[in-house]
């Protein structure tokens, strides 16, 4: 089964900055957007950002203007540059990736990874 391998997760103070990456484990179809969710301690998983194979990219009002998400230069890879980073960006971070927007605004995308933790201490 291919998964989606996430990378760049740790340990920072506020204000600190961090970037993510994201690339399969083997060969993933067509798709059309790769992109982050996160999912803090108590709290349901929630979406971070996308960006579309045309380069077109999308975020949540509470990471708009801090986070830049990025196409990676081989195929199928994504990054997340998280910069300014609060104590509520604390969360699993998930890389997704498929090739219906339904299922993005569903929250159910085909492929998904394991998950790379950020902590940021206060």
């Amino acid at each position: 089964q291919v998964r989606l391998v996430e990378s760049g997760g740790g340990l920072v103070q506020t204000g600190d900055s961090l970037r993510l990456s994201c690339a399969p484990s083997g060969r993933i179809l067509h798709t059309k957007w790769m992109g982050w969710y996160r999912q803090a301690p108590g709290k349901q998983r929630e979406y971070v950002a996308h960006i579309t194979t045309g380069g077109s990219a999308n975020y949540a009002d509470s990471v708009k203007g801090r986070f830049t998400v990025s196409r990676g230069n081989a195929k199928n890879t994504v990054n997340l540059q998280m910069n300014n980073l609060q104590f509520e960006d604390t969360a699993v971070y998930y890389c997704a990736a498929d090739s219906s927007f339904a299922r993005l605004h569903a929250g159910r995308p085909d492929y998904w990874g394991q998950g790379t933790q950020v902590n940021v201490s206060s």
